[in-house]
């Protein structure tokens, strides 16, 4: 959830609505990967496996478009004052 948060710019830039959708994907992800797992640990899956598969995939990249598949830039330079005082500690 950490990840996806910081992709759409911190937790400040994100509502309560983004929050819950961010939980979702981060569930929907964890998902899609345990199956992926299962299909190469066992070599093959089954069509149920695969349909679960698909839906789950499905999913989340709605749920994705949802919150912005794009990131989110963040401001991370450091103010005239902060770089000066970095420099000078140098």
């Amino acid at each position: 959830m950490a990840l996806i948060i910081h992709d759409l710019g911190g937790e400040d830039a994100i509502s309560e609505m983004e929050r819950g959708l961010v939980q979702r994907v981060a569930t929907q992800q964890v998902a899609i990967e345990k199956l992926e797992a299962q299909f190469a640990q066992e070599g093959a899956a089954d069509d149920k496996q695969l349909d679960l598969h698909q839906r789950l995939s499905n999913t989340l990249r709605r749920n994705q478009e949802a919150l912005g598949l794009k990131r989110r830039a963040k401001d991370i330079t450091p103010t005239l004052d902060q770089y000066m005082a970095e420099q000078s500690g140098a």
